[in-house]
């Protein structure tokens, strides 16, 4: 098996960013480096680690503003990197879903690697993730402005939706963990050609 990394960065008068993945590292997955947010780097790690992914980071962001440019420009340059290592998506295994609970909280999120980018986003069950509470210094409305970003730069059609819980961190970390283990399984190796009925994706 081949090793699939990227890294890249991404600077701007917001944000400056460093950003490598690594994927097919289960059981050894997780980040290293910090966005600066500990509650994000915390949802970073968590995706990473339940996806297989081996993210390092370096960043500086306008946290003085507030954590917005900080989250979404994470999940550009995140996003960008799964589009450069995928490719032409071809020999994966492209179609994935997963539920994952957490406590009180259950979260699903289905993906297609499709290079059609899409997100549906529902966390109406918990409303204080629309309506921003604080975790530690994360803006949980921040949760849909990081896989928009994500699911646009790689190309994903994401859906996600928190069937139910009522604790914040519970709610939040369950949905980033179901992403990283439906995108993992998504993207996991499967030796054949491009998997779609006209030959191609896109």
């Amino acid at each position: 098996m081949k090793m699939r990394y990227s890294e890249k960065e991404r600077n701007t008068k917001e944000t400056k960013i460093k950003l490598s993945l690594e994927l097919d590292r289960t059981g050894s997955g997780g980040l290293t480096g910090t966005s600066g947010i500990g509650f994000f780097d915390h949802m970073l790690n968590s995706f990473a680690v339940h996806g297989g992914f081996a993210v390092a980071l370096e960043m500086t962001g306008d946290l003085n503003v507030d954590g917005h440019h900080t989250v979404e420009d994470v999940g550009i340059v995140l996003g960008s990197l799964f589009a450069e290592i995928l490719g032409s998506r071809s020999g994966i295994a492209r179609f994935a879903h997963e539920y994952v609970p957490m406590d009180e909280a259950l979260a699903f999120a289905a993906v297609d690697v499709s290079g059609r980018p899409f997100l549906h986003f529902d966390s109406s069950a918990c409303p204080s993730i629309a309506e921003g509470q604080l975790i530690g210094e994360y803006d949980a409305s921040l949760t849909v402005e990081f896989f928009r970003a994500l699911a646009f730069n790689a190309g994903f059609t994401l859906h996600m939706k928190l069937e139910y819980g009522s604790n914040t961190h519970h709610a939040v970390e369950a949905l980033f963990k179901a992403a990283g283990r439906a995108i993992s399984a998504a993207a996991r190796e499967t030796g054949g050609g491009v998997l779609s009925a006209k030959g191609v994706l896109g």
